[in-house]
């Protein structure tokens, strides 16, 4: 496993735990138990930002910009 593999995989990783995180924190019985899931889930999303900024950095995760015509024909849709 390369570098780039060992990133990916951490990055599903993390949101697969961002996920669980969040379903506990909707799920919560009490007040407690969600402030907890719920600053686990803001840990947690803060290094899934982290490792996509390195992956970005370093050229291996890119997105695509939306064109202006599909984003304008988005809004009428919803509209």
């Amino acid at each position: 496993m390369n570098d780039q593999e060992l990133m990916e995989n951490m990055l599903m990783l993390e949101k697969g735990v961002c996920d669980l995180y969040l379903h506990g924190t909707i799920e919560a019985s009490s007040g407690d138990v969600r402030s907890r899931f719920s600053s686990a889930l803001n840990s947690s999303l803060s290094m899934q930002d982290q490792i996509y900024s390195k992956m970005s950095e370093k050229g291996w995760y890119q997105t695509d910009c939306a064109e202006q015509q599909k984003i304008s024909e988005l809004k009428q849709q919803f509209s």
